[in-house]
This record gives C-alpha cells, structure tokens and sequence, in this order.
C-alpha cells in the first residue's frame, strides 16, 4: 500500500527538485502522511501532464506506470491513516513540494517533442532517486508505527523499480 504511496513521494520530489531537510527535526506520522500522500498526488499531476503532450510510446507508457501506481497507493495511504485514525498534518516539506511541482510543471509546459520527452522522464530519474534517499534516510527511519514503517519499506522497493524504468526510458530517449 505504502509502497506505491510512497512511489508517488519518490516521483513528487523528482518532479520539483525539492530535498529533505537531513539538519531538521525528525517529521511524524501524521507529516509522514501528508508527505507521502502529496508526493503521490504531484507525481500523478506531473503524469497527467505527460500524457497530454507526449507522443513517444515509451513515454506514454511510463506516465501511464505512474498514474496507475500512485493512484492506487494514495487510496491505500488514505486506507491506512483511516484505519490508524491518523490525520495527515501539513507541513513545510509538503508545501515545498506542491510550489516546486507547480513551477516544474509550469516549465515543462513550455516544451514539446523530444525536448518535452526528455526533461519529463530526467525529472523523473531525479525525483526517484531524491524520494529513494527520502525514504532510506528520514521518513522511514522516523516512522514510529510498524505497519506505516513496514509499508514505507514495501514502497521504497516499488519506488527503486520507479527508478529504474525512468532509467531505462532516459537511456531510450538519447
């Protein structure tokens, strides 16, 4: 469940070139959520996004991995901060997200064609590899709740096949 959220996380701070604050202080569960779940929303955006202006096959078909992905680990973050009675609590990391998608989104608009292609999915690359080390250095490690902690890790697994693909598209598209 977490797994694909948390794919979605991974995608979102590629997509904004946002990082995570090592210096500061440890997020909680509730912020965890909220990260987590705003990750997921921006990188099905970024998604949207591609499909209405790409026509690169390879393309289509990543974009498509990541609006089924994160849709489907949203529903299941929302499923587990319900089951837990967790209320999701903004935060400066979300925030920063959301305004860094906006601007990537914003900028990539501006392009089409392979340029488009090309600084979609190196977004992408970055944005996994940015929510990966996320995941292994911060939010997981500052998961109190076993389940929330367990599915972080199950995420982190799907994120770095993310990342992979990204990868692959990238090297496909030189």
């Amino acid at each position: 469940m977490i797994a694909k959220f948390t794919a979605g996380l991974a995608a979102l701070c590629v997509l904004t070139g946002v990082s995570f604050a090592q210096g500061s202080a440890k997020p909680t569960d509730p912020q965890i959520a909220h990260i987590a779940y705003t990750a997921g929303q921006l990188d099905i955006d970024a998604a949207k996004q591609a499909l209405a202006i790409t026509k690169n096959n390879d393309v289509k078909a990543f974009a498509d991995d990541m609006v089924r992905d994160h849709t489907a680990v949203n529903k299941q973050a929302i499923d587990l901060v319900t089951k837990l009675k967790v209320k999701p609590e903004d935060n400066d990391t979300s925030k920063a997200l959301t305004k860094a998608a906006v601007d990537k989104r914003a900028e990539l608009a501006k392009l089409s064609g392979p340029a488009f292609d090309k600084a979609y999915v190196a977004n992408e690359v970055a944005y996994h590899k940015t929510v990966n080390g996320a995941l292994e250095t911060l939010l997981i490690p500052s998961a109190s709740n076993g389940e929330l902690k367990s599915l972080l890790q199950t995420g982190l697994k799907i994120f770095q096949g993310h990342q992979q693909h990204a990868e692959h598209v990238a090297a496909e598209l030189k």
